[in-house]
């Protein structure tokens, strides 16, 4: 399958971009009458056939149109503070848009070693993961929020504060509630701070653990999001 990410698709034609229409005759070698597939970020997932394989605007008709391609049946938000080495970062975006995560927001805290992102970049990489694991839905990628930001405008029901004192000793599936939604919170390198934790509590957000091994920032959140996935599959109903 042959997946082109085209998120200002409308019509019944379609023009590949230059890059992506590079890519598609050049790369790919596809040519007139071969068949493609496009897919809008929100659900639309078409199927096209090459009118024209230009090389700098390849001309698409598009044929068949899915909705809710590939949606995940479960609202997952990872909230993370973004460590000092981006690769990290770009390796946890690319593995939770491969396993399914809705929202993904980029806190700023006390602690934090990193206080800008390209955006630009991070998305290519969730565009990339979205195409590679064929799903029709781009996550919502938010860029750096401060702490105090994000707890003010956190609904507590459904928001729960990794960190690494005693008093979180509850995992996620001890709150876990099939059907609504989830948000996690990881705190950077030197974890929340004492300040950060208490404005979470008062802000009604429980403490969960990731269990007892000590991780690292990226694969916290990358087992938060796991974690919400299976959570989904075993209380699903039969």
């Amino acid at each position: 399958m042959h997946l082109f990410y085209t998120p200002d698709i409308t019509g019944e034609f379609y023009t590949l971009s230059e890059e992506e229409s590079k890519h598609c005759t050049r790369v790919l070698r596809l040519s007139h009458g071969d068949t493609v597939y496009l897919v809008d970020g929100i659900g639309g997932m078409y199927t096209a056939i090459i009118q024209d394989a230009h090389q700098k605007r390849c001309q698409l008709q598009l044929i068949d149109k899915q909705i809710e391609y590939g949606k995940i049946p479960y609202i997952a938000h990872i909230a993370v503070a973004p460590t000092k080495n981006m690769d990290r970062m770009e390796w946890f975006v690319e593995k939770a848009v491969e396993i399914g995560i809705s929202e993904i927001t980029f806190l700023l805290c006390e602690h934090s070693e990193r206080r800008n992102l390209r955006m630009d970049r991070l998305e290519k990489v969730a565009v990339s993961a979205m195409k590679q694991s064929k799903k029709g839905y781009l996550p919502l990628l938010n860029d750096m929020t401060p702490f105090h930001r994000f707890v003010q405008k956190a609904v507590p029901e459904c928001t729960f504060i990794a960190h690494l004192e005693d008093d979180a000793t509850k995992s996620i599936k001890g709150y876990y509630k099939y059907g609504e939604p989830h948000c996690i919170m990881i705190g950077p390198e030197g974890d929340f701070s004492a300040n950060e934790i208490t404005a979470a509590y008062k802000a009604g957000i429980k403490p969960v653990t990731l269990g007892q091994s000590r991780l690292r920032t990226e694969t916290a959140a990358l087992v938060a999001c796991h974690t919400l996935n299976v959570l989904h599959d075993v209380f699903a109903p039969l």
